[in-house]
């Protein structure tokens, strides 16, 4: 019985194994990331900020530089040296309402929205590789008496989800 139980599931593991792919449009994909082989540096300039949220700019810039760093296989050098460049501008930040006391009617939950406009272009042959209009990242903070969270968290926040949006958004094929 033993035997049997062992054989399956080693069977199953072997099916699972067969089904990987290292095209994530053909199966599943454990390697390669999807990320065009022929680019190994990307520029990441400073992001123009057109709100009145400023230093919001080199949050996101070091951000992207760091998630490139940690995600994908691309170093990032300066934009005259490096194969690609990635740039973009905030072109908004706004704050939302998403919950209030009912007594009073205060506000105890604000969310932080940041959209962003960006283009990544191939040095090489000049050809725009993607190019992304209204892309939001969203973060929620608690203001209120006895939670107090202070609104730089939730900017922070939404810069990280920005940025791991943008460089997720650089895979091939997508």
């Amino acid at each position: 019985m033993r035997r049997v139980a062992a054989a399956m599931v080693f069977g199953v593991a072997i099916g699972a194994v067969s089904g990987c792919s290292s095209d994530p449009r053909s199966g599943y994909a454990f390697t390669g990331g999807g990320y065009d082989k022929s680019i190994q540096t990307v520029a990441a300039p400073v992001w123009d900020n057109v709100t009145f949220y400023h230093g919001l700019e080199a949050e996101l810039t070091d951000a992207i530089a760091k998630e490139i760093h940690r995600t994908t296989p691309w170093r990032t050098l300066r934009s005259g040296e490096a194969q690609t460049i990635l740039t973009g501008t905030i072109t908004d930040v706004s704050l939302r309402r998403l919950s209030s006391t009912r007594p009073t009617g205060l506000v105890e939950e604000v969310a932080v929205e940041m959209t962003v406009d960006y283009e990544w272009k191939d040095n090489r042959t000049g050809k725009t590789l993607l190019v992304r209009r209204g892309f939001k990242g969203v973060r929620s903070f608690v203001p209120s008496l006895g939670v107090g969270e202070r609104i730089d968290v939730a900017e922070s926040g939404a810069v990280q989800e920005v940025a791991r949006g943008v460089v997720a958004s650089l895979r091939s094929g997508f």
